[in-house]
């Protein structure tokens, strides 16, 4: 079922971290969800774990900024088409122990950014640009004041432009992190605020 929107809104999932380390993601609120991650699949901050149908409308499922690890088990065995979820049904367990070497050490360095303060993460991963065009001016710039809906950027995944917005509260640009055709990892940061 598809609403007929372009872009499909987006819900950050929540997030719950036991002694363990293992962090079980919940749904954000009632629907339908589905298209999960098979097990094993390794999640970032800012992955796409599924979609969640709400009165017919889709939403597209984000992981937290604290998610990393592999799918550990997903509550409820048996993967259905659609599964019926409340606000409090947990999606699935990630688990940090269960990352290869090459990808923890590439987590620890984007972890190591260098971004002090409040940053903007990309939903995606893809080919960075910060203008419309080549001829046209930045989406942002470190100065700009940034309000919530501002496009600002393109990321182009096969040969698609998707439009990234920011969705926070009033901020103001310090840095554009990513240099324009730059690639970038879903959950890089792509804006240092102030």
């Amino acid at each position: 079922m598809s609403d007929g929107r372009r872009f499909a809104s987006a819900l950050e999932v929540r997030g719950e971290r036991d002694d363990a380390g293992r962090l079980t993601l919940f749904a954000p609120q009632p629907g339908l969800w589905r298209h999960a991650p098979p097990e094993g699949a390794l999640i970032r901050p800012g992955a796409v774990v599924g979609e969640l149908e709400v009165l017919g409308v889709l939403h597209v499922l984000r992981a937290p900024q604290d998610a990393f690890g592999v799918v550990g088990g997903l509550p409820g065995g048996r993967r259905l088409g659609r599964r019926p979820v409340d606000a409090r049904t947990a999606l699935m367990t990630l688990d940090p122990e269960g990352v290869s070497g090459t990808e923890a050490a590439k987590v620890a360095a984007r972890a190591a950014d260098g971004a002090t303060g409040p940053v903007f993460r990309t939903p995606l991963g893809g080919r960075f640009y910060a203008r419309p065009s080549p001829d046209a001016d930045p989406f942002v710039q470190p100065g700009d004041a940034l309000k919530g809906g501002e496009t600002v950027a393109l990321i182009e995944v096969m040969k698609t432009f998707n439009r990234v917005q920011y969705a926070g509260e009033p901020a103001t640009v310090k840095a554009v992190a990513p240099r324009d055709g730059d690639d970038v990892e879903a959950g890089d940061v792509l804006l240092e605020l102030e």
